[in-house]
């Protein structure tokens, strides 16, 4: 401290000595003498001037002793008392304001950290259901539970995609939920949405079955039934780039052999392009499957064809795959019924004289090798037939009972005709009248 005589500390400048030796008379009576009488003895003159008002007081209060020891007079006492409580009221006012900004501070951060959660938890509102207009919704191919949510409360169904995911992932066969077409309504609770959306049952789309040997018109003919598209709708898209940019090379863009036979689910929002390429896909992928290369997929799958179109029992499509290579390589004209039947969009058992006298791109009577292109659209078992065909030296093949497909096989062409008296025998059989006929 430097606020007491120069060079003094803060004891030396309150120390009962040095009083003592300035003349100040120690009185220890009860009625020892103020301030003011000392400065009466030395003769008017105040000692440090200890009045209430002058600048010497400042200076104690400063030091922040007890008054009491010196006797001042209590108004003083309670002037100091009342200065200080204003200080320390005058700290605690910003103390507490610090204390409110803290606190304000503090209360925003918490809010913008939950701010997320509330929101998060407000979008998880449902509708109390049961429902209200009906109306049809799509679940598209790989659409996810969060993507199925958002597509739902855009069309109205469900009132936040959050509801709908919140109840995807309480159930455990959302994952399984297959795309096609629902009937819905508007305003509806999402656990009631999702208990129809993941039973197959409540799917609208309608089945059509391609099976195996069927001609690309007959394959339009079903689609165009069950989607509502007409067929030149699919003679359109057969020819259009994004279809015929699936095929392989070899194909010569012709889609003839590549429309996969199997169960398809197709909505009427799905276009003839859309379907065919489906088809199209399926058919590749098993070619691919099998390492068949690019630039052998169409004389395979001819040669499938005439094995789809031919054959009528699982056992015998290796066979006749074997046949079609063995008469190839003498060469010998395949001369075959199926090939007459396609090239003029006849089916029947047998063929007449005109029509197979008939020239044109398939007639292998009337043409040399394979015919132009496939005669049908085979299935997965003749197109391996056609890939591993088994070892053989048949050149000959008959179904001598065309109901239940017996077909005989022959080397020679003398056994081949015993073979061909047995398929004549059955059709003049009188159960069978007119069944080989046109």
């Amino acid at each position: 401290m430097t606020d007491g005589p120069e060079g003094a500390s803060r004891d030396d400048v309150f120390d009962q000595d040095t009083y003592l030796s300035d003349g100040y008379d120690q009185h220890g009576d009860d009625g020892g003498h103020g301030v003011q009488a000392h400065a009466d003895d030395y003769g008017g003159h105040s000692h440090v001037g200890y009045d209430s008002g002058d600048a010497a007081y400042e200076t104690y209060e400063t030091y922040g002793e007890d008054t009491g020891a010196f006797g001042f007079a209590e108004d003083s006492r309670r002037a100091r008392r009342e200065r200080r409580n204003a200080g320390r009221g005058a700290r605690r006012f910003v103390v507490l304001l610090v204390a409110l900004g803290l606190i304000a501070g503090a209360g925003y951060l918490g809010y913008s950290a939950i701010r997320p959660l509330l929101e998060r938890s407000s979008e998880s509102a449902d509708y109390p259901g049961p429902g209200g207009a009906a109306l049809t919704f799509t679940v598209k191919d790989g659409d996810t539970g969060r993507a199925i949510g958002s597509s739902l409360q855009s069309a109205g169904i469900v009132l936040t995609a959050k509801a709908f995911v919140d109840a995807c992932n309480a159930e455990a066969r959302c994952a399984g939920i297959q795309p096609g077409d629902y009937a819905l309504k508007k305003e509806m609770r999402a656990a009631d949405v999702l208990a129809i959306l993941v039973d197959p049952k409540n799917r609208q789309n309608p089945k059509v079955t391609i099976r195996e040997g069927l001609w690309a018109s007959e394959i339009y003919a079903l689609l165009g039934k069950a989607t509502k598209h007409a067929t030149s709708d699919y003679e359109a898209a057969a020819k259009s780039p994004d279809v015929l940019a699936l095929l392989p090379t070899s194909a010569g863009g012709n889609v003839e052999g590549y429309l996969f036979p199997a169960t398809y689910e197709f909505s009427e929002k799905d276009s003839a392009a859309t379907q065919l390429k489906a088809m199209i896909g399926k058919a590749v992928k098993v070619l691919n499957d099998l390492k068949v290369p690019s630039d052998q997929a169409e004389k395979l799958m001819i040669i499938a064809s005439i094995v789809e179109a031919e054959a009528k029992r699982p056992e015998d499509r290796a066979k006749v795959a074997r046949v079609v290579l063995n008469r190839l390589a003498k060469p010998m004209r395949l001369q075959l019924d199926s090939t007459v039947s396609y090239g003029v969009k006849k089916r029947a058992i047998t063929t007449t004289d005109a029509e197979r006298a008939t020239v044109n791109a398939w007639n292998t009577y009337t043409k040399d090798g394979l015919p132009g292109g496939p005669i049908s659209n085979p299935g997965i078992a003749s197109i391996e037939a056609a890939a591993a065909p088994v070892a053989g030296a048949w050149l000959f093949f008959v179904a001598v009972n065309p109901e239940t497909g017996e077909t005989k096989f022959a080397a020679t062409q003398a056994e081949h005709d015993q073979y061909v008296a047995e398929f004549q025998a059955w059709c003049n059989a009188p159960e069978n009248k007119g069944k080989c006929s046109r």
